[in-house]
């Protein structure tokens, strides 16, 4: 049964980090994430403020249609870190769930990333009793490759996914 979401919905606590459900009023926070080109994959141009805003819309409808989706972290003083979440994905005509995470260029190589990633996976395998995982990146994005492997991801195969060479990963739950 897929938990219904509303925003009473008990947050995603990590030691540093508390993630709550995607909503309209993280728009401000999500258009300085998505303007950062060093944030997004290669060959990705940064978002306008109105693609975001569609952007924001389809996470949210990804929410009510499915009781899951991307959670926004803070810190301890309440300052944006990050999105980290899972979305239901086509690959090759095969129905997925994907992960995906972005963490604000001035915090890389903290540990957020993969903070973020484990509360998230956890929540997946746990609580709503997911199979498996798949994540993917582009062969040179290490720094994704090795957040992926530090969450128990293993490489599958690489792909071709809009145009671009990817690699995909895969974690099963083992619970």
């Amino acid at each position: 049964m897929i938990p219904i979401y509303d925003s009473t919905m008990e947050p995603i606590v990590t030691p540093r980090l508390r993630g709550l459900p995607i909503a309209e009023s993280d728009f401000d926070d999500l258009c300085a994430l998505h303007r950062d080109g060093r944030v997004l994959p290669t060959g990705v141009e940064p978002l306008t403020n109105d693609e975001t805003c569609e952007w924001l819309d389809w996470r949210l409808g990804h929410w009510r249609e499915h009781g899951f989706g991307v959670w926004m972290f803070r810190d301890e003083n309440d300052a944006f870190v990050g999105r980290c979440g899972i979305h239901e994905w086509s690959l090759e005509g095969q129905p997925e769930v994907e992960i995906g995470y972005i963490v604000r260029a001035d915090l890389w190589s903290q540990g957020y990333a993969t903070e973020m990633g484990h509360a998230v996976v956890g929540h997946a395998f746990s609580t709503l009793a997911m199979h498996s995982l798949v994540g993917f990146t582009r062969p040179g994005n290490l720094g994704s490759r090795r957040v992926l492997e530090k969450l128990g991801f293993t490489y599958e195969r690489s792909f071709v996914v809009d145009d671009q060479e990817s690699v995909l990963y895969r974690r099963v739950n083992d619970e």
